[in-house]
């Protein structure tokens, strides 16, 4: 699996042997800028193999329909679980973007307050420059 400047993607690998398996993210583009990586790993069809152990008097019918019942509980709160991540990972990403506008705006606002007080201390000084004893005929 390869993706060359992408900045989001879905990739979907299969395991063909059991074992512990290794990603790598390499960074070589853009080495001066900091990167966020979030992945999250998902086991889709997985074997059922473990059953539940089944009362005496409970037909297979019962605890097959009670299996099917946990498994879509286990499912659905799987996907809960995941959107939830998905959501407060978008929020602190979101949030750094804002703190970041944030910072921006202030600095503007004070530059440009700066900017205003250097404009008034000239305009005074030049006013003062017209009215000076000897150029009083400027005017």
């Amino acid at each position: 699996m390869e993706g060359s400047k992408e900045r989001q993607g879905d990739f979907v690998f299969t395991a063909k042997e059991q074992g512990e398996y290794r990603f790598c993210f390499n960074n070589e583009i853009s080495t001066f800028t900091e990167k966020m990586v979030d992945f999250e790993i998902a086991v889709e069809n997985e074997s059922r193999d473990a059953r539940l152990p089944s009362k005496q008097g409970t037909s297979p019918e019962q605890t097959s329909a009670l299996e099917e019942s946990i498994l879509k509980v286990s499912r659905d709160l799987s996907t809960i679980n995941r959107n939830q991540k998905y959501f407060r990972t978008r929020e602190n990403r979101n949030m750094s973007t804002v703190k970041s506008t944030e910072n921006r705006i202030f600095n503007f606002s004070v530059a440009e307050s700066l900017l205003m007080v250097a404009m008034a201390g000239l305009q005074v000084f030049i006013v003062r420059f017209f009215f000076q004893g000897a150029r009083k005929g400027y005017v």
